[in-house]
């Protein structure tokens, strides 16, 4: 009896700690979204140019990448490029949505660094984001054209996810 009272916390230990091994091999960024293939939450914020609003009926019947950015974010600023290159193709419908950013900032960014959005929206506070799942910025949805998120891209997007992942289903979902 008293092996067993000694080898009862030993077990419970090696159990905890197989787990936390396990999860340490897991990578962050392949956290799947519970909104996969789900429709997109509402989505009603002010536009950074202009007056209005943008809302998500504005996508209906469209793909659409919607890149959540901020000024201060410096994974954004390397995956600008790869966005402003798809804008000037005619790639894909991109919005964005300036995340907890000062205005004028945002729009300092934008005029330094190029525009690849057909529309921006803003976000002050984060409450969008929130109902999105948004972990960080740069964050990445494609909707479809019935506004289901239908992929999620935690980090800047990669050549090799656009390549790979992003467009194929573009293609796919155009159909």
């Amino acid at each position: 009896m008293r092996r067993l009272a000694y080898l009862l916390p030993v077990l419970l230990f090696a159990v905890v700690a197989l787990f936390f091994l396990k999860g340490l091999g897991l990578n962050p960024r392949e956290v799947p979204s519970p909104l996969i293939d789900k429709p997109a939450p509402a989505l009603t914020l002010p536009l950074l140019k202009g007056d209005g609003q943008f809302t998500l009926a504005e996508l209906k019947g469209r793909v659409t990448l919607i890149n959540f950015f901020a000024s201060w974010c410096v994974p954004c600023l390397s995956e600008h490029p790869l966005l402003m290159e798809m804008s000037k193709k005619g790639t894909l419908d991109i919005v964005g949505v300036a995340y907890k950013d000062k205005p004028e900032a945002s729009l300092a960014w934008l005029a330094r660094h190029g525009d690849p959005y057909r529309r921006i929206a803003v976000d002050n506070d984060g409450r969008t984001a929130i109902d999105w799942g948004v972990y960080g910025v740069p964050e990445s949805y494609l909707v479809d054209g019935e506004g289901r998120i239908r992929f999620k891209q935690v980090g800047p997007l990669t050549r090799e996810v656009l390549e790979k992942t992003v467009l194929p289903m573009v293609k796919e979902l155009r159909k």
